[in-house]
């Protein structure tokens, strides 16, 4: 039987607002925070400034998609050196990682996140069209966007499944997990990768053909064995043995497999680049008075310190310079497409995801066609 681990839409928005409040009042204590102070306490704008707050503190609030705790947890203490070597303050960080869409959705809600790296640009696109960042997030470095990765599949030691490519998820007997596109941003890419994979497939014997990617598409849901809430979720799933193979970011199979872990990496013949974007939270930023601190985190992200950090944990970087250093770690897919080859993400989000589209019809049918 196939489990779907999501939670009912009408209270999901409020229960994951009151699980991140606690999440973040958790998170402070256990790296040693003080109580966030009230709104009429927070430090005003002017107080905002390096010089102003020497040798006091600032904190810096993150609103993450799950992927990424690994990476930050290396980071964040890389930036909090350089900032009080060059400012005197200290900074403390307040973290919150889940679900991409699900952690746009509680921003949107209160979550007063000060940076939002997210996995999709339109769950960024969410927080702006609510008004809470008004920057141009899109000017900055590389598009905004702060990694890159592959979707690939993770199997067990030795391909016991004999998985090859995406249409090998489809064969009785295997048993795939991937996250739920409902509240999962790496969800979406995993399925933008097999139904791009159809249209590809479709070109190569005459014209490219919606139908039969929707169709590659039904045929592994029929396997998904589990459709947890996050990539993280997903990945923990799998760890505990269930399933055959996992379609998830190629970083994340590259980092397991460094630390031990008995899979192996399939990268199908084609497959979607992944592009995470991350932006300022205009709104939360000026109520907390901290923009020097986030705008100077915000572009250490981009340095050549933070980026050697996301490669090796097995993304790619962004910064030309630091990919060629680690190009060597990454399979090469044969057909690599991005995007925009779909369409980009409005057509996506209409076509795969909307009410009545793709991916809602294959729920409905049960995988059937």
């Amino acid at each position: 039987m196939k489990t779907i681990r999501t939670q009912n839409k009408r209270t999901f928005g409020a229960l994951s607002a009151a699980i991140l409040t606690i999440s973040l009042a958790l998170t402070g204590c256990a790296s040693g925070n003080s109580a966030s102070p009230s709104p009429s306490a927070q430090p005003s704008a002017a107080a905002a400034s390096p010089a102003a707050n020497a040798g006091g503190s600032v904190t810096i609030t993150i609103g993450a998609y799950s992927i990424l705790k690994d990476s930050l947890d290396s980071i964040l203490p890389l930036f909090k050196e350089q900032w009080k070597q060059k400012t005197g303050q200290t900074v403390e960080f307040k973290e919150s990682y889940q679900a991409s869409g699900s952690q746009a959705t509680a921003i949107i809600q209160g979550f007063e996140a000060d940076i939002a790296p997210l996995s999709l640009e339109g769950d960024i696109q969410k927080i702006v069209d609510k008004g809470l960042i008004t920057n141009d997030w899109k000017s900055k470095p590389h598009g905004g966007m702060i990694t890159n990765s592959i979707a690939a599949i993770g199997v067990r030691e030795g391909n016991p499944k004999q998985i090859r490519d995406w249409n090998d998820l489809t064969k009785p007997g295997v048993e795939v997990l991937i996250p739920n596109p409902s509240t999962s941003g790496g969800a979406k890419w995993d399925i933008n990768a097999i139904y791009g994979a159809g249209l590809k497939i479709s070109e190569e014997a005459g014209a490219k053909d919606p139908a039969k990617a929707k169709d590659l598409v039904a045929q592994v849901y029929k396997n998904i064995k589990v459709l947890d809430k996050s990539g993280a979720d997903s990945l923990a799933t799998f760890d505990k043995g269930v399933g055959d193979a996992i379609v998830t970011y190629e970083n994340e199979l590259i980092a397991r497999i460094k630390a031990g872990q008995k899979y192996e990496e399939v990268v199908p013949k084609y497959t979607t680049a992944i592009e995470n974007p991350v932006a300022l939270v205009d709104k939360y930023v000026d109520k907390h008075g901290n923009r020097a601190a986030v705008e100077a985190f915000l572009e250490f992200l981009w340095s050549p310190e933070a980026q050697k950090v996301f490669a090796d944990k097995g993304f790619r970087s962004v910064v030309p310079e630091v990919a060629k250093q680690y190009e060597a770690s990454y399979k090469k897919p044969e057909g690599l497409f991005d995007i925009a080859y779909l369409g980009g993400w409005s057509q996506v989000n209409k076509e795969l995801y909307g009410k009545g589209a793709i991916w809602e019809t294959i729920l409905a049918e049960g995988g059937k066609k």
